[in-house]
């Protein structure tokens, strides 16, 4: 990883599953470090206070948000049809898109509900590498792209199989593409550790409250992603 963050200049980042918890957070500190946010979600008045939010405290950046289902591929083909009318190639990718099941043991868990784990946090990320990848190459950056696993994706935990199952699949996929992306670019999974959000309180409770806010994890994460180079690529990484 670079040393410094003065040499980095202003880097446009796509987060995914901006609209809340770690994806919010990150947003907002790397936009008060000067760089321009592309953020997408389902929630769209999320969407819109985060916008008016960042719009109203860093006026002179040009920043983007817009209602996509990472879930679906054509949402996400969409998706990058937009932003490169708007705003270009992304400098740096966050695949942050998210969703755990309810404490359950596997026998017990929703067949609709084992899918929507799955197909939010692997073939969401999938749809987001099939779209931006190619246009990443294309214009010849040296392209970022952090995907968000877990603790979990590299250990087991009863009553979050599928969830465990997703972030493995995630720890295994970055590891993966790494050996497909040309010189000069990274993929990295990115264990955020433990954070007080809504996903850690629906597994753990009041107890949640005892671990770091998001707003302090983005402090420390938002420098980590700054800083990652393509020496980096293929690591399963830790904030």
């Amino acid at each position: 990883m670079r040393s410094s963050m003065d040499a980095i200049g202003s880097r446009t980042v796509l987060i995914t599953g901006v609209s809340r918890g770690l994806g919010r957070a990150l947003a907002l500190e790397l936009a008060n470090r000067g760089h321009n946010i592309i953020g997408c979600s389902r929630a769209q008045d999320a969407l819109n206070s985060l916008h008016s939010q960042l719009s109203s405290s860093n006026p002179n950046h040009n920043h983007l948000f817009l209602n996509a289902d990472v879930r679906l591929n054509s949402s996400v083909e969409e998706l990058a049809r937009t932003v490169m009318e708007k705003t270009g190639v992304p400098d740096i990718i966050v695949n942050n898109a998210g969703t755990i099941n309810k404490n359950n043991k596997i026998w017990e868990v929703p067949p609709e509900e084992f899918d929507s784990v799955l197909d939010t946090n692997v073939k969401g990320t999938a749809n987001v590498l099939r779209h931006f990848v190619p246009l990443m190459i294309a214009a010849k950056k040296q392209g970022i792209i952090v995907n968000i696993s877990s603790g979990w994706g590299r250990s087991g935990a009863a009553l979050v199989a599928p969830y465990c199952a997703s972030k493995w699949a995630i720890e295994g996929l970055s590891r993966s593409v790494a050996k497909e992306l040309p010189e000069g670019m990274a993929i990295v999974a990115l264990n955020p550790g433990v954070i007080n959000t809504d996903m850690l309180a629906s597994c753990f409770g009041t107890s949640a409250a005892l671990y770091q806010a998001p707003e302090a994890w983005a402090l420390k994460a938002a420098t980590m992603i700054l800083n990652l180079t393509s020496a980096d690529n293929g690591a399963s990484l830790t904030v």
